[in-house]
């Protein structure tokens, strides 16, 4: 059974919505996990979340989730799955999937890859949630508003309300976004606020079909132990050589056993050119080894067990154009 949304808002609902979302945060909003199972059917589907590169979606995702599933920094393509983050409110199961930016301006086979993922996580959902960053709406959003198919109801969800300084200009900017696209929800909101979160639940679940949960009420992710090892350590390599590492370094997992709560990894940082060799590597292997340290304790914080983690570093010219090679890395 198709859930029925509710008609698109007015313009003239758009300053009550707005005023609700700016108000001083009362008491605070319930845990999405302690409240009792109310009475009332379950409902349960897909929410695709959508944007161009670095407005916040895997922050979104976290945060929706309860717990890091999607992995997140400055660099752009950071998320390059389709990461599925579940959550379980009530009688609402959400099954949230986070999806890489859109890439606009590089078109080699890493990114064809990419893309592909983007059109293919957003054709089969119950909703979609468009991020942008309040205020702002350039043309990579516009690319990407454009690619959205028009028989699924879209959210528009200005992320990022806590860095706008002028918000009294937030309202015509509202306004003109609704005569780009017949949005079903305007939901200005900041994904580090706990209590927004908790009211995007509520948005969100009405377009949600009447139906079984299709995972158990205690799930957070569908991804493998393996997947989010390799998703952790490409975090941390990141964030640590910042913009001067080129976005296609990659990390393949070469062995994942598990001894009890002990778990064993070794994995391969895969880069380029040899100069990238030698900033990920760093002096006197520094650099390599804060990567390693900070991702093990990532992924202890994560599974509650001790992790034994070792890196390698090799050179591969050209992975990102080579598409049996993306295959090859695990990118569809």
């Amino acid at each position: 059974m198709t859930a029925s949304p509710p008609p698109a808002p007015r313009a003239d609902d758009l300053e009550a919505m707005l005023a609700q979302a700016l108000r001083k945060p009362g008491a605070a909003a319930p845990s999405a996990t302690a409240a009792p199972e109310p009475e009332g059917p379950r409902r349960c589907g897909y929410v695709a979340i959508v944007g161009k590169p670095n407005v916040g979606k895997s922050t979104l995702l976290n945060a929706l989730v309860g717990q890091k599933v999607s992995i997140t920094s400055s660099k752009a393509q950071t998320t390059r799955h389709r990461i599925t983050g579940l959550r379980t409110v009530g009688a609402t199961q959400f099954v949230f999937v986070d999806t890489p930016g859109f890439q606009t301006r590089h078109g080699n086979a890493l990114n064809r890859s990419l893309n592909k993922t983007v059109l293919g996580a957003v054709a089969d959902v119950d909703v979609i949630v468009f991020v942008v960053e309040a205020g702002n709406f350039n043309l990579a959003d516009a690319k990407v508003l454009d690619l959205l198919p028009k028989n699924i109801p879209v959210i528009l969800l200005a992320n990022k309300l806590d860095m706008v300084h002028r918000r009294a200009e937030l309202a015509p900017w509202l306004r003109g976004m609704q005569e780009r696209h017949p949005f079903a929800e305007f939901v200005p909101m900041s994904a580090k606020n706990a209590k927004d979160v908790q009211r995007f639940y509520g948005i969100v679940e009405k377009y949600l079909p009447e139906q079984d949960w299709m995972f158990d009420a205690d799930e957070l992710t569908d991804r493998s132990e393996r997947f989010m090892a390799a998703e952790m350590v490409r975090e941390k390599l990141f964030r640590l050589t910042g913009d001067e590492l080129p976005y296609t370094s990659t990390v393949v997992i070469d062995k994942f056993e598990e001894e009890g709560q002990l778990r064993r990894i070794a994995a391969t940082i895969v880069v380029e050119r040899d100069g990238h060799k030698g900033m990920v590597i760093g002096e006197k292997g520094e650099k390599l080894k804060r990567i390693g340290s900070e991702a093990r304790q990532e992924l202890e914080r994560l599974w509650g067990g001790k992790v034994f983690l070792e890196l390698w570093v090799k050179v591969r010219s050209g992975w990102a154009d080579d598409e049996a090679r993306v295959r090859s890395f695990g990118y569809e």
